[in-house]
């Protein structure tokens, strides 16, 4: 089996696959402004298993077509929405957040909880901005220092597996030079990760591991888990996700 697939394995199970809340996307719902407006178009990009999708569907008026490249997250995305009785309100999609089949100015808010790494933040910026209707919304958590000077080790950490991170105030000059005008941004909390992400994931080390024979690979996989995790530990005052908010703006 190959990493992305043990990668796959590791995280289906888990109510998260990144940091993040539900209070915390309803905060950014708020801060969108979208809330009274009738039969909203949106897209949810990198939805994972559906956290960030289920509070939409709760929250909003709107029809949600989630996206993630992995068939086995939407499975487990439809299973929970039906328990939920939100199924009517969510439509799955399997596909590459790099390759999307929208039309143009078809959503009028496109959210993405942790993913948009996967193509980087720019290149997200300026590809999803088409997608999106006049003034429509854009809602990204992403990786972003808290600070202006960082522990080297972290430094070196992230920007070797992340090179566009960056402070909240580049990432809003990202948005404004890509036709967005930032409306709201807030850090999230240390509970986002460690709470609703890190310690769910240790919790299925052991079972993991068990269903990988104790691979190598499975091995190697979860040491670099441990290792983030130890990081953010000792590092959380300096880097968290930043939740941008921002709307676009011209044509």
């Amino acid at each position: 089996m190959d990493d992305l697939l043990l990668l796959i394995d590791l995280h289906k199970d888990g109510p998260r696959q990144g940091p993040g809340g539900d209070y915390e996307t309803s905060l950014a719902v708020s801060l969108s402004g979208l809330r009274g407006a009738t039969n909203l178009k949106i897209a949810d990009i990198g939805c994972g298993t559906g956290a960030s999708t289920l509070v939409l569907a709760r929250e909003l008026d709107a029809h949600i077509t989630a996206v993630d490249f992995c068939p086995e997250f939407l499975t487990k995305l439809e299973d929970v929405a039906a328990r939920a009785g939100v199924a009517d309100r969510i439509t799955t999609l399997s596909a590459s957040m790099e390759a999307l089949p929208f039309a143009e100015a078809a959503y009028d808010a496109i959210w993405s909880e942790g993913a948009i790494y996967n193509m980087g933040f720019a290149a997200g910026v300026e590809a999803w901005r088409n997608y999106l209707k006049p003034n429509g919304i854009l809602a990204v958590s992403e990786l972003t220092w808290l600070t202006d000077q960082r522990p080297e080790e972290l430094q070196k950490h992230w920007e070797r597996e992340y090179p566009e991170v960056d402070t909240a105030s580049g990432k809003m000059a990202v948005l404004e030079r890509l036709g967005f005008s930032p409306i709201g941004y807030f850090p999230l909390s240390e509970y986002c990760w460690l709470d609703n992400y890190y310690r769910p994931m240790q919790q299925r080390f052991s079972g993991y591991l068990d269903r990988h024979k104790d691979s190598e690979a499975a091995r190697e996989i979860v040491a670099a888990e441990e290792n983030e995790i130890s990081l953010y530990e000792r590092h959380r005052a300096f880097v968290s996700y930043g939740y941008y908010i921002a709307r676009k703006f011209g044509r």
